[in-house]
């Protein structure tokens, strides 16, 4: 499946910021060099930067020499047979926009919100389709390509990416996951890293549990990614961002493990099938992901727990028909069938039960989705 599965609507107007950094660059190349920044922080190769922030492999290194020109100190920094690092510079501008931008999207909702009700009423109050931002999930992907009328327009992201998109207004709802036996404290704490949890609805979809993915058998008999570390075995990452790398990396620091202790934390890939694919063709011997992606390449699994995946949005969209009908969706008997079709998966039935970091859920949906239509996609 493609990163977006349709066309996306037209947008009808947001509030737009950019850095002035007092050095000649003018607001379109910062914005630019910021994605361009963060993206190379992700793939570490220009290549994929380049493509990822919408330029030409020549426009990129073009945006890098102005930009390093006018700051008078570098931005990333080349290594033969290394692909590109960010500079210490360029990891401080990555970081001071990740920071920045989740307060200045709080300041700016209810304006943004007054804009879109002045600019376009009924798309604000209805948008005819859902942009989604989302961690990628087997069950989800293979309901909105095979269902029918799933009306959303849908890009794969690590669960931070896809918080990060909403926090800056560049979706709808985000689609997440984080562990199921967090306390509502944990979730919270976690989640304000991106939102302010009180100030946006949450929908949760379902449970899959996770765990070690590896040869078929388990022949290094693993109980833990330390015995994976302890053995010398090659490790299939997950991409930065994403809730299983930093899943990964709690589990290396819970051990005392740093990256570099485990051979092959470098190779990252985007997707559980990616990461069961490179382990089924002996790139790598083990990887982190959930037990559907082990069972579909026939490899052998190390259960660690259950993640709880949630969908979050503003709460000025909570009470929309476009989101009561995605929440009667998830309750449907299609998807409901698909879910249960694939090991490793429970269906999540709380959504008349909200967390405590879920209040406009429990005013704005649970009432509508109590009243399901008759179930069908």
């Amino acid at each position: 499946m493609s990163d977006r599965a349709t066309t996306s609507r037209p947008a009808t107007g947001a509030i737009r910021w950019s850095w002035d950094f007092g050095n000649g660059l003018g607001p379109h190349e910062t914005a630019t060099l910021i994605a361009l920044l963060a993206a190379l922080q992700r793939t570490g190769t220009l290549g994929k930067a380049a493509r990822a922030a919408g330029l030409s492999y020549r426009a990129a290194w073009g945006l890098l020499g102005r930009s390093e020109h006018c700051f008078g100190a570098p931005l990333a920094e080349r290594g033969r047979g290394r692909g590109t690092t960010l500079s210490g510079l360029g990891e401080r501008l990555v970081r001071l926009d990740a920071d920045a931008r989740p307060a200045l999207a709080e300041m700016h909702a209810a304006w943004a919100k007054r804009l879109e009700e002045a600019v376009a009423p009924d798309r604000a109050a209805t948008p005819e389709h859902l942009s989604i931002a989302a961690s990628h999930d087997l069950a989800l992907a293979d309901w909105i390509e095979n269902g029918r009328h799933v009306a959303v327009d849908i890009r794969w992201h690590g669960s931070e990416a896809a918080l990060t998109a909403l926090a800056r207004g560049e979706c709808d709802v985000a689609g997440f996951h984080l562990p199921a036996a967090w306390s509502n404290e944990q979730a919270a704490v976690w989640l304000g890293r991106w939102l302010a949890p009180q100030q946006h609805a949450f929908l949760p979809a379902m449970r899959r549990q996770n765990g070690l993915l590896v040869a078929a058998g388990n022949p290094w008999r693993l109980a833990s990614l330390a015995d994976a570390a302890r053995l010398g075995l090659r490790l299939v990452n997950r991409q930065r961002g994403s809730g299983t790398r930093g899943m990964i990396d709690e589990l290396l620091a819970a051990n005392g493990l740093r990256p570099g202790d485990i051979p092959g934390y470098a190779h990252e890939e985007f997707t559980h099938d990616a990461v069961a694919a490179a382990i089924a063709a002996g790139a790598a011997d083990v990887g982190v992901g959930i037990r559907a992606a082990a069972e579909r390449y026939d490899l052998g699994f190390v259960p660690l727990g259950w993640e709880l995946y949630c969908f979050a949005m503003r709460p000025a969209l909570a009470g929309s028909a476009a989101v009561s009908q995605l929440a009667r969706r998830l309750r449907g008997n299609t998807f409901r069938a698909r879910l249960l079709a694939l090991p490793g998966y429970r269906i999540e039935d709380r959504h008349d039960r909200p967390l405590a970091w879920e209040p406009f859920l429990a005013s704005r949906l649970a009432s509508q989705v109590s009243a399901d239509l008759p179930a069908r996609d």
